[in-house]
């Protein structure tokens, strides 16, 4: 992985984890306020092991407390993850940060739905109805974010050590790796947008603040988000095995090209406005995944067809790869 690759993929990571703070300390706040008219002026906070409620705070409190709390961690995670850029090798302790992040978010979240819809329509915190249920949907939930960030942190760090020497040639039976990666920074955002205004609506529809329509909506964003973020960044690797261009933060969707399939390939300067648009786009040049314009790595394969994915040093990519082709046709 280049060192320029390397900082803009740390660089999103800031971006990904100062948006989801923003935005969920935004629905910690809105949500019981949205609900103001609806709720007793003392909240059921807590509840015993046989369901019932046992404490309470002031609406305020209830209201403060939660969004304080996250505030604070959120604070110390991203000193954390700043502090992390700047020291060598700092990028791989990130991924615990997006799991802390994550993790915690969703959890304060659920906790902040089902509190308020515990209390939802009632004249005193005391006959509060129970959360057990809704307190086991949001373990699931933040354990599952946990691991889908850990795992997207983890793959994120993985790096592979430079190709030796200008010449490219490879020694019969030696092993070898070409690693590239590229992302889009308006794709995440957009992403991230579209994923703030699912978790708004998920809680809304937790907390019964919203009828079916909020669900399908929140089903609707969610698509948007996964979609989008499996367009926003990209690896492209190449091996003895050929080639693999990998989309999204977990790798899937994935194409791969043995080298026997390949006829040649090169590297190309493309721009977005050549091949309509960013993503992953079809057009006369062929398939090109656009993240970023200027270089691209460029495929020919037997059939015929062009394949284009827009990283770093892809001229090495293309060496390499018409090295194993050669070797191949041997």
């Amino acid at each position: 992985m280049t060192e320029r690759t390397e900082r803009r993929n740390s660089t999103l990571w800031g971006a990904g984890a100062g948006a989801w703070v923003v935005g969920v300390l935004a629905l910690l706040v809105a949500f019981p306020l949205v609900a103001r008219d609806r709720l007793p002026d003392r909240l059921a906070t807590h509840w015993g092991t046989g369901g019932d409620p046992d404490s309470s705070m002031p609406f305020w409190a209830a209201t403060v407390f939660p969004a304080l709390l996250w505030l604070a961690l959120a604070v110390a995670a991203l000193l954390t993850l700043w502090r992390a850029r700047r020291s060598p090798g700092g990028f791989a302790g990130s991924s615990w940060m997006g799991v802390t992040l994550g993790f915690t978010g969703v959890t304060l979240l659920g906790a902040q739905a089902s509190i308020v819809r515990a209390n939802l329509d009632r004249t005193d915190w005391r006959d509060a109805g129970s959360v057990t249920v809704w307190v086991v949907v949001t373990l699931a939930g933040a354990i599952a974010v946990g691991v889908v960030a850990l795992l997207i942190g983890r793959r994120a760090r993985v790096t592979v050590p430079p190709v030796a020497g200008p010449a490219l040639e490879i020694p019969e039976g030696q092993r070898f790796v070409w690693l590239s990666r590229a992302s889009n920074r308006w794709l995440h955002l957009m992403a991230a947008a579209c994923g703030i205004v699912t978790a708004g609506a998920t809680v809304a529809a937790m907390g019964g603040l919203a009828g079916l329509h909020t669900v399908w909506s929140a089903a609707t964003f969610a698509l948007a988000t996964v979609a989008l973020l499996a367009c926003a960044s990209v690896q492209a690797r190449v091996t003895e095995k050929g080639l693999e261009v990998a989309l999204g933060p977990l790798g899937w969707p994935a194409r791969r090209w043995a080298a026997d399939t390949i006829v040649s390939a090169w590297a190309e300067n493309r721009t977005a406005m050549q091949v309509g648009g960013w993503g992953y786009r079809l057009s006369g040049l062929g398939t090109t995944v656009m993240l970023r314009g200027g270089e691209c790595l460029v495929i020919r394969t037997v059939k015929g067809k062009d394949f284009a994915v827009s990283v770093d040093d892809a001229e090495r990519g293309a060496a390499l790869l018409n090295s194993l082709i050669g070797q191949r046709a041997k």
